[in-house]
This record gives structure tokens, C-alpha cells and sequence, in this order.
């Protein structure tokens, strides 16, 4: 029973991952903001390095079933 956490946590962060690293790289893109108030590099970096945890934290939620 302890499998379907695990898929559920682990499909829910890498599907917001991704979502954020495709924003990001969309926004980043068209050069508009990813966050207002930051400077545009920062907070693409910031935004980038949270995508890329979010989708580590999946994968690893996915190999401890």
C-alpha cells in the first residue's frame, strides 16, 4: 500500500517540474519576466534550479517503489 503514495507524489513533482521548467524556458524565450521584481537572470536561475529539484525529487519518489 505504500507503493501508490509514492506514485502519486512522485508523478504530482515531476509533472510540476516540468511545467515550471517549460514556463520558465517559454518566458525566458520571448524575454518577459519569469518573476517581477528580480532581475530577469536571477530569477530564471531560481526558477530553473526549483524546476530541476522538483523533477529530482519525482525521480526519486519513483524508485523507491
Amino acid at each position: 500500500m505504500e507503493a501508490v503514495p509514492a506514485i502519486f507524489a512522485g508523478v504530482v513533482f515531476s509533472l510540476f517540474g516540468a511545467g515550471l521548467l517549460v514556463w520558465t524556458a517559454t518566458r525566458v524565450r520571448q524575454r518577459r519576466p519569469v518573476a517581477q521584481g528580480m532581475s530577469p537572470v536571477a530569477s530564471a536561475t531560481v526558477a530553473s534550479l526549483a524546476a530541476v529539484a522538483t523533477l529530482t525529487l519525482g525521480a526519486w519518489c519513483l524508485t523507491r517503489l
